[in-house]
Order: C-alpha cells, then sequence, then structure tokens
C-alpha cells in the first residue's frame, strides 16, 4: 500500500474508536433512537445531490436496516444501559467471527484451519466476557449489543449483492434509508414532545458529536475504507480495523476513566486476538456445489 493509503486505513480506525466515545457523550443527553437517527441523517445529506444508486430497494433496506440501523442502534442501546464503551468496541469487531460462520453457511466458503482457530479463540473470549455480564451492567444489555455484531455479519454478507455501485453513494442512501425508520422509532418510544426538547435543547459538546459520528464517522470515514477496499486486497486493508478495539479502549479510558477487571481483560485480548488470526488468515476455500 502506498504510504499516503496506510495513513488514512490507520486514521479511519482512529476515527472508529474515537467514534464510541462520542457516542458515550452523545448518549448523556439523546435517546438511543434519537441519537442513531441523527447520526444517519447528517451522513444521508449528500443524498439531496446524488441520485440513487443502481439496486434495488429490497436490497438497499435489507442492507441498511443490518449493517446500520441494526448495528449502530443496538450499539447506542448497550452504551446507554451500562456497557463500557471500550467493552462495546471490542465485542463489535467479533462481526468477524459471525461473518465467517455466515459465509460457510450461505456460500459454502468452507474455512481454513487458521480461520477455524481464530474462530474458536475469538469465541472463548466471548464466553470469557459473558463470565463478567451483570456486574457493572446487566445481562439483558449485553444480550442487546449481542446484536451489533449479528447485524454487521449479516450486512457484509447481503453488501456482496451491491458490487459495482459507486460506494459513497450507496452509503448515503443506506442512511437515508436506516434514518427515516429511526425518527419514527424515537417518536414512538419517546414522544413527540421529549424528542423537540431534546432536538432543541441540546448542548454544543453533544451537537459536536453528533457532527462527528454522523460527518466524519458514517459519511467520510465509510467512503475512504470503501476506497481502500476498492484499490486494494481485502487482505491488505482489512487488519487494519484491529486498532478500532485498541482505540476505543484507550480513548475511554482517558475520557472516562474506564477500567477493566482481569477476566474481562483477558477475554478482550482474547477475542482480538482471535480476529487478528481469522484476518490475517488466507481466504476460505469454496466448497464445491454437489448435484
Amino acid at each position: 500500500m502506498k504510504p499516503a493509503d496506510i495513513l488514512i486505513a490507520v486514521m479511519v480506525a482512529i476515527i472508529w474508536g474515537l467514534a464510541f466515545v462520542a457516542s458515550r457523550i452523545a448518549l448523556d443527553e439523546l435517546s438511543p433512537e434519537l441519537m442513531t437517527a441523527l447520526r444517519f441523517t447528517i451522513a444521508a445529506v449528500p443524498c439531496l445531490f446524488i441520485r440513487k444508486p443502481k439496486i434495488a430497494w429490497s436490497l438497499l433496506i435489507a442492507i441498511s436496516f443490518t449493517l446500520f440501523l441494526g448495528q449502530f442502534l443496538s450499539q447506542a442501546y448497550g452504551i446507554a444501559h451500562g456497557v463500557p464503551v471500550g467493552l462495546t468496541s471490542v465485542v463489535v469487531q467479533s462481526q468477524a467471527l459471525f461473518t465467517i460462520g455466515f459465509a460457510a453457511i450461505l456460500f459454502g466458503e468452507r474455512p481454513t484451519p487458521v480461520q477455524t482457530l481464530g474462530v474458536v479463540i475469538a469465541a472463548v473470549g466471548l464466553l470469557l466476557i459473558c463470565g463478567t455480564v451483570g456486574y457493572d451492567f446487566s445481562v439483558a444489555a449485553f444480550a442487546v449489543l449481542m446484536i451489533s455484531p449479528l447485524s454487521f455479519a449479516i450486512g457484509n454478507i447481503l453488501l456482496r449483492g451491491a458490487r459495482g455501485v459507486p460506494m459513497f453513494d450507496l452509503f448515503a442512501w443506506l442512511c437515508l434509508a436506516s434514518a427515516v425508520p429511526l425518527f419514527v422509532l424515537a417518536l414512538i418510544a419517546n414522544g413527540p414532545a421529549p424528542t423537540w426538547t431534546s432536538l432543541t435543547h441540546m448542548s454544543l459538546s453533544s451537537a459536536l458529536c453528533m457532527l462527528m459520528l454522523g460527518g466524519i464517522s458514517t459519511s467520510i470515514a465509510y467512503w475512504l475504507w470503501g476506497r481502500l477496499l476498492r484499490d486494494y486486497q481485502a487482505a491488505q486493508v482489512v487488519p487494519f480495523a484491529l486498532l478500532v478495539p485498541f482505540v476505543g479502549s484507550a480513548a475511554s479510558s482517558i475520557v472516562f476513566g474506564e477500567r477493566f477487571g482481569p477476566l474481562r481483560l483477558a477475554g478482550m485480548l482474547t477475542v482480538i486476538g482471535g480476529i487478528a488470526v481469522m484476518v490475517l488468515a488466507k481466504r476460505a476455500q469454496v466448497l464445491p456445489k454437489t448435484a
């Protein structure tokens, strides 16, 4: 990779890691539904200037509801209900485990022995983390958070059906498809008056966090990441995503003073280690089709 593109990949990982901290700050004033709706509304602004890409509405909505709505709403809910930011950033990256599993089931992409080892390691890490649930956050909050990597993985699989579509245009319209139902959900869950009050009385810090989440983390960072995946092999780009949980954990430790016990820290490091093994392994083999 060119040095400039390496810097871009590192910058994107840092932005995504810091986005977890920005989400936590914004959630002090906004409900998970409203915060996620605002995030995608800001990221959908380019839709005013670009046409919908040539992709069926059914596929666009399916990708949007998994890759964006499901992933980020469950993230926001988990953080709002006490799941530490650093732990959230690790759990979300476990999507690699589920992506490999879904690809094996749906497309017959048999994981290599090294990838299988990575899946086992990451699964052990998640089990270690599960052993710490119930101390500082509820089992229900962690269960909802686990929807995030599952939705992320399903979205990754569905995204294969949008090959050849301009990434920036696609992600903008994916954001729009998520923003509309999220605002409806916010009105239903919180009520029109509280929703309006939250919007009109938002502090400067929360407003800046929302601009960071919508304009930079979602719109710009995803576009840059898509461009890198377009210009280079996935094996060259994807490993940089391993920086995200480290950035998220370090930033949350500095900003919020988060500390992790030995068992949870071991689980987090084990998950990241398993993801590293999966990501750095050779590409999965495709099983031969049976008659």
